[in-house]
């Protein structure tokens, strides 16, 4: 059985990722492609308990690198439990949030330290990180919905912040200017799509990318 493919959906928060999975998901389904979708960090029973611990306000004080771990074991058991056995049974694995939202947010954002001599070693260590916590379960389609910061918190007033949304708007340009940056190497991989307009513009732009791997 061909092996099924693996998209996920990346942005800044408030950029749409939530909808814009579940119009893609249905428009897979409806050309009868079999779908199954899941959310980072969560999607498993470890992964929502490790979920609350990193969104939670309450955890103000964890470090960087702890933060990136708990992501990263979230991640493994969405593997393990989700992600491998759906791409061996032929199926195609929406995720909101992967490893280029690591790479994104720990990477840029924080600039988390990982013993390199510069920030791109730091990177290249985090993404050699990413590589051995998924295996063979890396991205066959990413797609950036990009929004300004200040857009996406825009969308959101109104909602009490979690750890990561209460983090300053210069943390989450950088997380922004990471995606793009990133999409740059991966041209191949990495599809930019433009957040602002309506929804509906927005997902024509989705779906054509969803093409490339169809």
């Amino acid at each position: 059985m061909p092996r099924g493919k693996l998209i996920t959906l990346e942005g800044v928060e408030g950029a749409g990722k939530t909808s814009q999975l579940e119009r893609a998901a249905a428009h897979l389904s409806e050309g009868g492609v079999a779908v199954a979708t899941a959310r980072e960090p969560g999607g498993t029973a470890v992964g929502e308990q490790v979920r609350e611990v990193l969104l939670s306000r309450e955890n103000a004080s964890m470090t960087p690198l702890a933060e990136l771990y708990l992501y990263l074991a979230a991640r493994a058991q969405l593997v393990a439990e989700v992600v491998a056995p759906a791409l061996a049974a032929g199926t195609f694995v929406l995720l909101d949030r992967y490893v280029h939202s690591t790479l994104a947010y720990q990477g840029y954002g924080l600039g988390v330290d990982l013993g390199g001599t510069s920030p791109e070693e730091n990177l290249a260590k985090l993404r050699e990180l990413c590589r051995a916590t998924v295996g063979d379960a890396w991205p066959d389609l990413v797609i950036v919905l990009d929004v300004e910061a200040e857009v996406g918190f825009a969308r959101l007033a109104g909602e009490t912040p979690d750890r990561i949304e209460s983090r300053d708007v210069e943390f989450h340009r950088r997380v922004r200017d990471g995606f793009l940056a990133l999409a740059a190497q991966e041209p191949e991989r990495v599809a930019v799509v433009n957040a602002a307009p309506p929804e509906g513009e927005v997902f024509a732009a989705v779906k054509a990318a969803l093409a490339s791997v169809l």
